[in-house]
């Protein structure tokens, strides 16, 4: 039975000192504290609205300030995406 062939390993050569230092720049660090304060922005909104019988935040925009509320959580959402 013919021998078969012994393959050479590559050298082993540690990464440069320049991509160590490297800095970080899509740090994602602002992602969760906005998620958050997005839901309890829509939240505290849509509360205050049921608490107050209509008058406040916006007496104006009457039932609307419901969909300001669930707005500012799909807010909430759509930022929930950029998370990793």
């Amino acid at each position: 039975m013919p021998k078969s062939r012994i393959r050479k390993k590559a050298d082993y050569t540690p990464p440069s000192s320049k991509q160590a230092t490297a800095i970080k720049l899509n740090s994602r660090a602002w992602v969760a504290p906005v998620m958050l304060a997005m839901f309890l922005i829509g939240l505290a909104w849509i509360v205050v609205f049921y608490v107050t019988d209509g008058s406040l935040p916006i007496d104006a925009l009457g039932n609307w300030n419901i969909v300001v509320g669930f707005g500012f959580i799909a807010a909430g959402f759509g930022v929930s995406t950029q998370w990793k």
